[in-house]
């Protein structure tokens, strides 16, 4: 029995979304909320900043970064599981636990003058999109 290219094309893509969503699944939990330094962060501080992730896109709540401590919210307005990480000058192991569509999560940094990257570390989210480069300073 010969399957038509539409059927063909139905089943990779339902093929595609499970492995997505396997690899999302594998991609490991990390660490909850961390500061600049990967130490745990009890309370939000610093300026506050929504960053909206979708499938496959970051969108933050703010365009201008002066230096300082900064809480970024990642707001999971996606259907599959996220997560937040930060890496420049000065900041490592900034990453917030990974969440299911609908939940937040956040991470506290401070940060100096100089660029730095916000991605989503979610098996191969950042390749698809989720990767956005701000300027501090």
């Amino acid at each position: 029995m010969a399957i038509s290219t539409g059927a063909a094309v139905r089943m990779t893509a339902l093929a595609f979304s499970a492995a997505l969503v396997l690899a999302a699944c594998s991609g490991g939990g990390g660490g909850g909320q961390a500061n600049g330094t990967g130490s745990a962060a009890k309370t939000t501080s610093g300026t506050q900043v929504t960053v909206t992730e979708t499938e496959y896109a970051l969108k933050l709540s703010r365009a201008a970064f002066p230096p300082g401590t900064y809480t970024f919210t990642a707001d999971n307005a996606g259907t599959v599981v996220h997560a937040l990480e930060i890496g420049g000058p000065g900041v490592s192991e900034a990453r917030t636990k990974t969440i299911q569509g609908g939940q937040k999560a956040n991470v506290t940094v401070t940060l100096e003058k100089g660029s730095y990257e916000l991605y989503c570390p979610v098996g191969g989210h950042k390749g698809l999109g989720m990767d956005q480069r701000i300027e501090v300073g």
